[in-house]
């Protein structure tokens, strides 16, 4: 007792860090009979001065309490607001937080606190809501990997749908636990090649349902049986298909053109169709989209895609795709593929976006071509500089 009134008596901070040292250690002894009254005032003493100690016997404190499932509250809810050195292991296993305290120190703590409560062992819906709220894709996909965490249904919802511009949730949405065959079936129009099997195979999904969900949004579109095809003459001269042009424009309009879609479309061999898409998705003249897909080389189809932010997977799908529905040899040449594919690798987006921009006012697509391509075959592209 009279050691404790000594270091008491001493305002330096050795001494207050050492006081701080010795009452929590009295805290945490199970053979020092204390009662709750005294215990009390120890985590009293303790939330008086741990403000005056170092960050290393902060830390050490922390990480002690962070296991006690009695831990002083109000103690615990100051470190929980500490530096995340020594908050960490407060917010991934305290179990004393409550959901507005967590709330709290996502919307106005650092991304690091962020972080740590998305690992945590006990996640609910209203935490999973505000970690989700912050939008940092990092926060979020450690949240989605959690399996631990509850993530109510419109949030995993939510989710389903950023997925298709923020590839990283893609695979640790399908991997949880509680994801549900019906998002998983929404997420397959849009992933990789590779996540569309790993869809197919986790979730025991016929691939020939997914055939017949796109005949059927073709009919739901038309309001009924597809009606003959119509054919008429543009003011140019090129004999448009009415009918693919007016179901592509309407699939354009509920956003429901996707590259799974384009390659169905393809494999099915309905080539106008495919046709009428690919202009809608990319904004040019059914003629131009013409000459893209079937010009020999591939550059300008390249182009066309990349603009249009499609996946590396999916243009060599649709690249090769192309070749078999053009007139005449349909054979590949595997160096032509081989070098449209480094094509579309080397390709920046902004350039791609400027080229296609071009096209919707300027036809003479292949003078745009040989500016990407820097007017010399074997130069590097100024795309890729």
């Amino acid at each position: 007792m009279q050691d404790l009134l000594d270091l008491a008596r001493d305002k330096s901070v050795s001494g207050r860090t050492r006081l701080v040292q010795v009452v929590g250690d009295l805290f945490f002894e199970e053979k020092a009979a204390t009662n709750e009254r005294e215990r009390d005032l120890m985590a009293a003493i303790l939330q008086q001065l741990i403000h005056d100690v170092e960050q290393s016997v902060r830390k050490a404190l922390a990480d002690r309490l962070a296991v006690e499932k009695n831990a002083p509250h109000d103690l615990v809810a100051i470190l929980a607001n500490d530096e995340i050195d020594v908050a960490h292991e407060i917010l991934r296993s305290s179990e004393v937080l409550q959901d507005l305290e967590l709330i709290e120190i996502i919307q106005h703590r650092t991304f690091e606190h962020q972080l740590t409560i998305a690992m945590r062992n006990n996640v609910s819906e209203a935490v999973s809501d505000a970690l989700v709220e912050t939008g940092n894709v990092k926060v979020i996909k450690t949240l989605i990997e959690n399996e631990k965490a509850t993530i109510s249904d419109n949030t995993l919802e939510f989710l389903v749908n950023e997925s298709k511009s923020r590839e990283p949730y893609q695979l640790p949405l399908l991997d949880r636990p509680d994801f549900s065959p019906h998002l998983a079936k929404r997420m397959y129009w849009w992933v990789s090649a590779a996540l569309r099997k790993h869809i197919v195979e986790e979730y025991k999904i016929d691939p020939a349902e997914l055939d017949q969900t796109i005949e059927s949004t073709i009919k739901d579109l038309l309001g009924g049986n597809p009606a003959p095809a119509a054919r008429a003459a543009s003011s140019e001269g090129e004999i448009i298909d009415t009918h693919s042009m007016d179901l592509a424009r309407k699939l354009a309009a509920t956003n429901a053109i996707t590259p799974m879609l384009l390659l169905q479309t393809l494999r099915k061999g309905e080539v106008r169709m495919f046709e009428g898409m690919f202009a809608q998705l990319t904004g040019l003249r059914t003629n131009l989209v013409r000459r893209l897909i079937y010009e020999p080389g591939g550059e300008g189809l390249a182009i066309a895609c990349k603009a249009a932010e499609l996946t590396k997977p999916d243009f060599g799908s649709l690249f090769l795709l192309s070749r078999a529905a053009r007139p005449g040899d349909k054979t590949v040449d595997p160096d032509e593929v081989a070098r449209v594919m480094k094509f579309f690798d080397r390709l920046r987006l902004d350039t791609a976006k400027k080229v296609v921009n071009r096209w919707k006012l300027d036809p003479d697509y292949l003078f745009a071509i040989q500016q990407v391509e820097g007017g010399n075959p074997g130069k590097k592209s100024a795309a890729a500089e």
